[in-house]
Formats: C-alpha cells, sequence, structure tokens
C-alpha cells in the first residue's frame, strides 16, 4: 500500500459527467483530494479544468455523478454553503473592495467567519481576537508593509496574496487555488510563489495551474485531463515521464524542461 492510500480522503469527486447539449465538457471524472494534500489539476486548452472546478465548488451543477466532502454529500449545495462546510476557492472571492485596505478587509473577513457580523465597522482594534488573526494573516502573506494602503493602488502580485489570504481566513479545510500566478508580473512572481509553498500543512489544496514552474515545484501529486476525462495520475515525477502526456500536453521535450511554458486555460 502506498503512503497515498493510507490517506484519509477529504474530498472525492465520482464520475463526474458535465453535458452541454450533446457535448460532454467533464466525462466520468473521479478525483480523490487527501489531507493536507498538494495536488494540482492541469492539462491543455479545452481539458475540462474549469468546468471541473465549477463543478467542485457548486457554480455548475453535474449531470451525473456526485462530490464527497469530509464524507458528507454536497452535490446539491450551493456555493455559499461549500464555503461554509469548508470548501474556499480564491477565484470566487476574488472581488477586492478597492476603497478598503488589506486590513480592513481581512478585519471584515476574519469577523463573518465568526459569526460577528458588521461589528468589524467598529474601531480596528476593538476585538483583540480579530486583530491577532488579521496581524498573522498580514504578516504570512507579505502585506504588513502595506496594510493600510487602499487595495487600488497595491501591485497586483500584492492583490493576489491579498486574495489567497482571504481565502485563508475563511478558515478551508480545502483551497482550490485558481491559478494563482496569472497575471503577476515576473518580478512580483516569486514572493507569491514562496508564500503558496508555505500554506499551512492541514489545508488540502488543489492547485490548478498551467505554469509548469509552479505546478512542479508545488505538486506532490498531479492529475492530468484531457478532453473532459482524466489521462493519468501519478507523482510529479511519473507525470514528467509519462509518454502520453508529453504527447497531448507538454511537446516532445521533457515535462520538467517544459516547466516555463505556459499552457492554455482550460
Amino acid at each position: 500500500m502506498s503512503a497515498r492510500e493510507g490517506q484519509i480522503t477529504v474530498l472525492h469527486a465520482q464520475n463526474l459527467v458535465k453535458r452541454f447539449g450533446g457535448i460532454a465538457a467533464t466525462d466520468r471524472v473521479t478525483l480523490e483530494l487527501k489531507k493536507g494534500a498538494r495536488h494540482a489539476l492541469i492539462g491543455p486548452n479545452g481539458a475540462g479544468k474549469t468546468t471541473l472546478i465549477n463543478l467542485l465548488t457548486g457554480v455548475l451543477a453535474p449531470t451525473e455523478g456526485r462530490i464527497v466532502l469530509n464524507g458528507q454529500d454536497i452535490t446539491d449545495l450551493p456555493p455559499h454553503a461549500r464555503v461554509q462546510r469548508g470548501m474556499v476557492r480564491t477565484f470566487q472571492i476574488n472581488q477586492l473592495f478597492d476603497s478598503l485596505t488589506p486590513l480592513q478587509t481581512l478585519a471584515l473577513t476574519v469577523s463573518r467567519q465568526r459569526s460577528l457580523g458588521a461589528a468589524w465597522w467598529q474601531k480596528l482594534g476593538r476585538n483583540g481576537a480579530v486583530m491577532q488573526r488579521c496581524e498573522e494573516l498580514l504578516e504570512r502573506f507579505h502585506l504588513s508593509e502595506v496594510m493600510d494602503q487602499t487595495t487600488r493602488v497595491l501591485p497586483y502580485g500584492k492583490r493576489r496574496l491579498l486574495e489567497i489570504a482571504i481565502a485563508l481566513a475563511c478558515e478551508p479545510k480545502v483551497l482550490l487555488l485558481d491559478e494563482p500566478v496569472a497575471g503577476v508580473p515576473a518580478g512580483e512572481r516569486e514572493e507569491l510563489l514562496q508564500t503558496v509553498a508555505a500554506l499551512p500543512d492541514d489545508v488540502s489544496v488543489l492547485l490548478i495551474e498551467h505554469d509548469m514552474d509552479l505546478v512542479f515545484s508545488f505538486a506532490k501529486y498531479m492529475t492530468v485531463l484531457v478532453n473532459g476525462g482524466v489521462l493519468t495520475e501519478g507523482l510529479p515525477e511519473e507525470i514528467a515521464q509519462d509518454e502520453r502526456v508529453k504527447a497531448v500536453y507538454l511537446g516532445h521535450g521533457s515535462a520538467q524542461g517544459a516547466h516555463a511554458s505556459e499552457v492554455g486555460h482550460g
């Protein structure tokens, strides 16, 4: 038995199908996310990555199949109910308030998470537990030096860091990172990559990404989608040497030699 087989499954997609008319955008996909996972979902343009993530998060309803989160069937739950049960996606919550600062944004999120309602509008600092959590997040995500600047003036890399900080403030059990470095200038990428790598061990992460540098530096396990179905899955070194992956996704060179290539969205 492999180490992966002995781990607890926190998210299980079972034979998911999504049809749009006569087209199966997702074709009987089964995926298991283990506790504490660093799992990457990759695939070429049109592979079905976005559709699958929309199914997992409740944006779309499956035509067939079921989704189980921590042993509970969530197939029919709306997106907000899945967030409440511990599944958070960066893409779903990246609508930042341009007029708020990172500190205010995180205070709002933490207050909501702790069912404090609009109490955050009170003078910041009144709730010590909220402020402590905000300070921890600001430090973890390298935002302390810009915590009092309005979000609209932040560099794009800092905005992406704030989005992930908001996601973590929701205290997820499962975190779906939807292309976290997309659009981030080269000079700001390293900080974001290091922060992603340092996410808490107890949070199970599913990374959706087409940047192979990030994928192979982050992932401990990988699933490859092609034409809406699972082509293969395995350890990064196995994926890197898989001839089918090279043929349909990474070109003729080795997978690890193609890290710098950016493959289109799926």
